[in-house]
């Protein structure tokens, strides 16, 4: 009489691989609560706020308002309309309405998403003593989020006739930025780079 009861006992297994399922089903969902990235990090910095709600069937992505004075001049009409659909291994991604003007995103199915906005103002940190990176003939300025506690950062073209910003989540690697260049390169010519005066002490 003991063995009827078996099959009882070997449910167990299955409900251990049920209690599974429903976790990767979740992981993704708590993945995709808001998490705001700034495109800098200091007071009169416009702040990007990127709210990606994702799931393996990649859901668009919400981006928050920011001050961008020339999001609807040519230029950036121009860049936006001759962006990759891959940044790396990040895919293009729709975004939520109300989308703003000269944005974009890319996301993977998981993590934070690649965000690119296009003509904001010149950010405060940028100065003549500011260090600058050549990535494919574009000159970008970094504005890391560690001083934040956050794992991002926003790279600014600053050598075109609009401030392009690259916010890239930690850990994406060289290939976003680099294909990011080739887009700004191909779409926008070069310009003097125009950085604000060292601040005195």
């Amino acid at each position: 009489m003991s063995e009827p009861h078996n099959p009882p006992a070997e449910q167990n297994p299955p409900a251990e691989q049920n209690d599974d399922h429903p976790t990767e089903r979740r992981h993704p969902a708590l993945i995709a609560t808001a998490v705001a990235l700034p495109v800098a990090l200091v007071i009169g910095v416009i702040v990007a706020a990127s709210i990606a709600s994702r799931n393996p069937a990649q859901q668009p992505v919400g981006l928050g308002p920011v001050e961008a004075p020339a999001a609807e001049s040519s230029e950036c009409t121009t860049l936006m309309a001759d962006l990759p659909e891959n940044l790396g291994n990040y895919e293009r991604a729709e975004l939520r309405d109300p989308a703003p003007v000269a944005a974009a995103a890319w996301q993977q199915t998981e993590g934070e998403p690649i965000v690119m906005r296009c003509g904001l103002p010149r950010p405060p940190e940028f100065n003549q003593a500011s260090p600058l990176s050549i990535v494919d003939g574009v000159q970008w300025f970094e504005i890391s989020g560690a001083a934040q506690g956050m794992d991002a950062s926003t790279w600014y073209a600053v050598d075109r006739g609009v401030y392009v910003a690259l916010t890239v989540p930690g850990g994406s690697g060289p290939t976003p930025l680099q294909d990011a260049s080739a887009a700004v390169a191909n779409a926008l010519p070069a310009q003097p780079i125009d950085p604000a005066p060292i601040p005195f002490p």
